[in-house]
């Protein structure tokens, strides 16, 4: 096994296009195996991470709403946690509360103040803490940045609905708002950075920098900040794999953030555990090395509708190559069809003038669901 520690930063609610034109994500960039094509599973944290940490989707493994933490099958699908921890690392985490990734095989579990902590000052802290951890055993580390969460959740979804017209026609307002919270994010992760690289960390840690889904600026009528709809501002987030062995690429092709998992264990060498479900994800590596392939994400969500909650289970269905999408909205069983390629705002609904792409998307969505 390479003896590697792993750090993972998580930036809730990071938008890649924002990401894109980051000085700060641009310098980890040029050191990094980056994938500026992730698509996250669920477009809302809870089903995001299990996804992440699982390596499967929420359909398969139970946590596919808000609402299913609890539902995560643990005798089926063995976490990203347990197999580090089997395999002799300390486990801790920073969340803003207990429901975001499945608890198994953390050593520390800890939940930060959202309204009140600086998570600069905390996670530089608890970076510090594993200079001493790491002169007894390999340590995984994951700090969630949840700051643009909050502001969101206080300035916008407590303020307005998802019917809002209010919200909705002031884009320009809500850009400057998601700016200035993306701003606050460079100055985080640049800061937590510096930590890592003080502590010597940068030489003998795969760090992966990724977010969970994005967030609305109003680009959609009907979704204020996320969780309702499937389109591509939502459900493309950032992998980033910072490591002095890893390639410094840019990936153009899209991947899944089920494909995170299966990436860390092969980097470590650590076997996959026959004992429980296969994954869905698939490696990166054979990518990182230069392999072109094509990899098709699917994707969920819950509209809430008119109710104000999201629904127990998901109601609106995705499945996306690197050129088409389609949607599948069970609520009101309608379709959608988009040529990202030359439509990526998703403006244009073909699915009544290319009914067979529609045909082939909609077969490979009954697949995946099925498999």
């Amino acid at each position: 096994m390479m003896e590697k520690n792993v750090i993972v930063i998580l930036i809730d609610g990071g938008r890649l296009d924002y990401a894109l034109s980051s000085p700060v994500f641009n310098k980890l960039k040029s050191a990094s195996s980056f994938f500026s094509q992730t698509i996250t599973y669920g477009p809302h944290t809870i089903a995001a991470m299990h996804a992440v940490f699982s390596g499967c989707y929420g359909s398969r493994t139970g946590t596919n709403s808000y609402w299913s933490t609890y539902k995560f099958r643990k005798s089926r699908y063995k976490t990203l946690t347990e197999y580090l921890h089997e395999n002799g690392y300390h486990t801790e985490c920073d969340l803003l509360n207990k429901l975001i990734v499945p608890r198994y095989g953390f050593d520390e579990f800890k939940i930060h103040d959202e309204l009140n902590d600086n998570l600069v000052t905390r996670h530089s802290e608890l970076v510090k803490k594993m200079v001493d951890v790491s002169k007894e055993k390999k340590f995984f580390l994951y700090l969630h940045y949840s700051k643009i969460h909050t502001t969101i959740m206080n300035e916008v979804l407590k303020v307005y609905t998802n019917q809002s017209k209010e919200y909705f026609e002031k884009k320009e307002k809500n850009k400057k708002r998601y700016n200035k919270l993306f701003q606050d994010a460079e100055i985080y992760l640049d800061s937590i950075f510096q930590v890592i690289t003080q502590c010597g960390f940068d030489n003998n840690s795969l760090i992966l920098v990724m977010s969970d889904h994005g967030i609305s600026i109003g680009e959609k009528f009907g979704e204020r900040a996320y969780g309702v709809f499937c389109y591509d501002y939502t459900l493309k987030s950032t992998a980033l794999f910072y490591h002095s062995s890893i390639p410094k690429i840019t990936v153009q092709n899209q991947i899944r953030s089920i494909d995170i998992l299966p990436t860390i264990l092969e980097i470590l060498s650590i076997p996959i555990d026959e004992n429980y479900e296969k994954f869905q994800g698939k490696s990166l590596l054979p990518i990182i090395k230069g392999n072109k392939e094509t990899r098709i994400a699917f994707s969920q969500s819950g509209n809430p509708l008119k109710t104000g909650k999201p629904p127990k289970e998901p109601n609106v269905n995705a499945i996306r190559t690197d050129d088409w999408k389609y949607i599948k909205n069970t609520h009101d069983d309608s379709e959608e069809l988009y040529n990202l390629k030359d439509d990526p705002n998703e403006e244009k609904n073909l699915i009544s003038i290319k009914k067979g792409k529609a045909d082939e998307m909609r077969s490979e969505m009954n697949r995946t669901l099925n498999w």
